[in-house]
């Protein structure tokens, strides 16, 4: 009975472990589920939405091109009087012009009786000139309502695209015909085919026209009636291919509108999820099908870890239950334990007693009771005679037949094993009396000896009650050859160790010395690819001040626009490379944010009302510790990111207060970022979007790097369609810290009244011709006098006492010649030291520093003329004053 109940409160034990786990994994798993299937859902209306907006903006970019062309009075003219072949001719050139310069698929000018006069592709095989297009929708629509859409598949070019059409009237309104542009959206699948996620289009008949999967393309989601089969007929919106019906199976309908679906034809092994984004404008609905494998999975694992931690609470009240019942028996197992432990010290006496009598009773001294024994054993009494051993005893020694016996005196075994070596080397009679004595004191004893074969025994003695002694002899040599071998492995194993160490320092050596030399290359590639450049910007500037026509004055406006951005990707290459080599210097002060915020929402406002977007900013109070030229630089490529990929609404620049740490934020109003991709904006000439203007890909990896470089994080959150927020957290400086005063900006006058440079004598030391050539023209420009623009072999000849320029400019690597150095030369041979103004390519803070240390002008290039002629006048009126 009570084997009975034992086993039914087991039975319902395990009942609640096993129903409660099923219980918590099915409840855990569904709502799991239910929360991973509703934010994938959310996760996939967003990326449909994304594509849409890439859809509809394709659709947009030439959706006005048809009302231009309406409105050109070659194309009306044409229409309303037929042209003779060299106007036909004419209008073939016009229309194909215009396709080159929108890159459209084809422009078609159609008569109004929907017959073809001109084409884009006239002079193809499958022209469209002469071909009749009034049974096409877009041309009924467009002589109809005046502008027509339809996507269609081609008719003589066999090709599918987007038709959008506009008619062209004449003064009194009448309809002389219509324009119509072709769209090819083929470059738009090929783009979708980067997404792992099957994307398709369909039209107002559910059929689909766009997939990024050929076997789903020109399939029907639901079946035609009669009327839309002859309306397709008559249109041959789909010339002949075959539409084939798309079979599938919804297996859940979501609260968001979105379906799981398992397809059957095309067959798919998973089931996924159906997400359709309407497209009113054309009429169309663009389709998203997504794996939902994802979340089976999120709702598996949260069921299995739902059940483990019931099973896990279950245990846990198991394991307190039961260390309730063993607290409980505590007392009475004590209890048992002291009565058993004094039950079996009588039987170890009893059976030692009994032992000592077996030993002594035995009648050749061999012991049973010791045979099953691996170890050698001896056993002598108080007088040091033998009493009883064991076979393996006689094995180890090899002792002949006869020697042992009961009663023999122990004094002989050892005369007879130190005869043959066995007691060590010295006097046999002191070994054996050390040995004797040892046994007399009755003291336990453990060593080790080897013998002449390489056996080594393990000997342990110990004292018995009457005054004998038992001792017993293992061999142990297995055990310290192994020993040996792990010592030798051991040993080998720290000699490779050793070996791959040295490998690695001189590996790492290699790398190091490596960087160096790839540091090194970087600033002089840089160096040499900014002297043509610096030389480029100049005659720029030269050539633009003798236009007077406005249009070359733009071009030579873009060629600066496009010299400077070349500019601006070297300076990132070799800012990159200091970061990386860890050359760059830093200077962390505590300074007030408010004066750096402000100069920057002044320059960057600029640009963004020429964008036609809105720059505000947020005052702050703050004082804050880190490098403010860095900052600036982070925040700079914050604000330039923000208004390149903005293209309306506003940009914000503020700050928020956490902790100790202050947030510089920059808000934008741009396309957005999906949360995968926000570590890879961080890499170099990484782009995901062109934007209004194509970047180097260098702005955010130079970021990036400077934040580690001041122990600054930096943070991007971005929402798709909505905008994306950047920001730096900097700490907050503390009471103590002294506030550096407000970095001055710089003021550059370069009005034509009153010109400071006109009939200055200047001098430019330079060792590149074309730099030398450029510098003299700019300056002549602005009425200098150039006496001398060569290199420094001429300077150093053309230096005269007494006779020094006004001013000189310099560069600072030339050759085996060095800037400073040579200055300090020429100002001995012209006995003064007239105001001076570096000119280098090299980003050297430490040239810098010396430069403003001794009073000298200090400017990297390439130069922008604005900033040098500004700064030749600072130096002028201050060398006056």
């Amino acid at each position: 009975m009570y084997r009975l109940g034992r086993y039914r409160k087991l039975l319902l034990t395990l009942l609640v472990m096993l129903g409660g786990t099923v219980l918590c994994a099915v409840v855990a798993g569904h709502l799991a589920g239910r929360r991973a299937m509703a934010a994938e859902s959310q996760q996939v209306q967003r990326q449909l939405r994304l594509y849409a907006q890439g859809l509809q903006q394709r659709i947009d970019r030439f959706g006005t091109l048809p009302q231009v062309l309406a409105l050109d009075p070659d194309l009306i003219r044409a229409l309303r009087e037929p042209p003779d072949a060299a106007g036909r001719q004419r209008l073939n050139l016009k229309l194909q012009r215009a396709n080159e310069v929108t890159r459209t698929s084809t422009l078609t000018l159609v008569a109004r009786n929907g017959v073809a006069v001109a084409a884009s592709n006239w002079n193809e095989p499958t022209t469209n000139v002469g071909e009749d297009y009034s049974y096409r929708p877009y041309y009924l629509e467009g002589m109809a309502t005046g502008h027509g859409r339809f996507y269609g598949i081609g008719m003589t070019t066999g090709v599918p695209g987007y038709f959008l059409s506009h008619a062209l009237e004449d003064q009194d309104g009448t309809r002389l015909g219509i324009v119509v542009i072709k769209i090819e959206l083929s470059a738009l699948e090929q783009e979708w085919l980067a997404s792992p996620d099957l994307v398709m289009a369909s039209d107002s008949h559910d059929v689909v026209f766009l997939a990024n999967a050929s076997n789903w393309r020109y399939r029907l989601l639901r079946p035609l009636g009669a009327a839309e089969r002859e309306e397709l007929r008559a249109s041959r919106q789909f010339g002949n291919r075959q539409l084939r019906p798309l079979q599938s199976r919804t297996e859940q309908v979501l609260d968001d509108g979105g379906r799981l679906v398992r397809m059957l034809d095309p067959a798919s092994p998973a089931t996924l999820l159906w997400q359709t984004q309407a497209l009113p404008e054309e009429g169309w609905n663009l389709h998203l099908l997504h794996d939902a494998q994802g979340t089976v999975a999120v709702a598996r694992s949260t069921a299995i870890g739902a059940g483990a931690a019931w099973l896990a609470l279950c245990l846990l009240v198991l394991l307190v239950q039961q260390r309730r019942r063993l607290s409980q028996h505590r007392q009475r197992s004590r209890r048992e334990l002291e009565s058993l432990l004094k039950q079996h010290a009588q039987e170890l006496r009893t059976a030692q007693d009994g032992l000592m009598q077996a030993a002594q009773e035995a009648d050749h001294g061999l012991s049973r009771s010791l045979e099953h024994l691996p170890q050698g054993v001896v056993i002598i009494d108080a007088q040091q005679r033998l009493v009883a051993w064991n076979s393996r005893y006689v094995e180890l020694f090899r002792f002949p037949p006869g020697l042992v016996t009961v009663g023999t005196p122990i004094e002989e075994l050892f005369r007879f094993n130190a005869r043959r070596g066995l007691l060590g080397p010295g006097p046999i009679e002191e070994a054996i009396e050390r040995r004797l004595n040892h046994l007399r004191s009755g003291r336990p004893h453990m060593r080790e000896s080897e013998k002449d074969d390489g056996t080594v025994l393990e000997i342990r003695g110990n004292p018995l009650p009457d005054g004998g002694f038992v001792t017993s002899y293992a061999d142990i040599t297995s055990y310290k050859n192994a020993a040996r071998e792990l010592r030798s492995l051991a040993d080998a194993l720290e000699h490779r160790v050793a070996e791959r160490t040295r490998d690695l320092d001189a590996a790492r050596n290699e790398a190091e010395q490596a960087n160096r030399y790839k540091t090194r290359f970087v600033a002089s590639a840089v160096h040499d690819l900014l002297q043509p450049l610096n030389a480029a910007r100049m005659f720029v500037s030269v050539l633009r001040g003798k236009l007077v026509d406005p249009g070359q004055q733009q071009t030579s406006d873009h060629i600066d626009a496009a010299l400077a951005a070349q500019d601006a990707i070297l300076v990132s290459l070799l800012d990159i490379s200091r970061l990386e080599s860890g050359s760059l210097p830093t200077r962390v002060r505590a300074f007030s944010l408010a004066p750096l915020l402000e100069t920057l929402a002044r320059e960057f406002g600029i640009d963004a009302q020429a964008r036609g977007l809105v720059m505000r900013w947020v005052p702050t109070t703050a004082i804050i510790r880190s490098d403010e030229a860095l900052l600036r630089r982070i925040l700079q490529n914050f604000l330039s990111n923000a208004l390149r990929y903005t293209e309306r609404g506003r940009v914000l620049l503020g700050c928020r207060r956490r902790g100790d740490t202050l947030w510089i934020q920059v808000h934008d109003q741009g396309p957005g970022i999906p949360e995968s991709l926000h570590r890879e904006i961080f890499e170099e000439f990484r782009r995901l979007h062109d934007g209004q203007e194509r970047g180097a890909g260098l702005g955010l990896a130079i970021v990036e790097r400077i934040g580690r470089l001041l122990g600054h994080r930096i943070a991007v959150h971005s929402t798709l369609g909505q905008g994306s927020v950047f920001e730096v957290g900097v700490p907050l400086a503390a009471a103590a810290d002294p506030v550096a005063p407000p970095a001055a900006t710089e003021q550059q006058h370069d009005s034509a009244d009153g010109n400071p440079l006109q009939g200055r004598d200047v001098w430019v030391i330079d060792d590149d011709a074309h730099v030398i050539a450029a510098s003299r023209a700019l300056l002549e420009r602005w009425r200098c006098h150039v006496s001398l623009a060569d290199g420094p072999a001429a300077a150093l000849d053309a230096a005269v006492a007494g006779h020094a320029p006004e001013l000189l400019l310099l560069d600072v690597r030339m050759g085996d010649h060095d800037g400073p150095a040579l200055y300090e030369r020429l100002a001995e041979q012209w006995q003064s030291r007239p105001p001076v103004i570096l000119v280098t390519a090299e980003r050297d803070d430490d040239l810098r520093a010396r430069a403003a240390e001794q009073g000298w002008g200090f400017l990297s290039k390439p130069v922008r003329p604005p900033a040098l002629r500004a700064l030749m006048s600072q130096l002028l009126l201050r060398h006056r004053r």
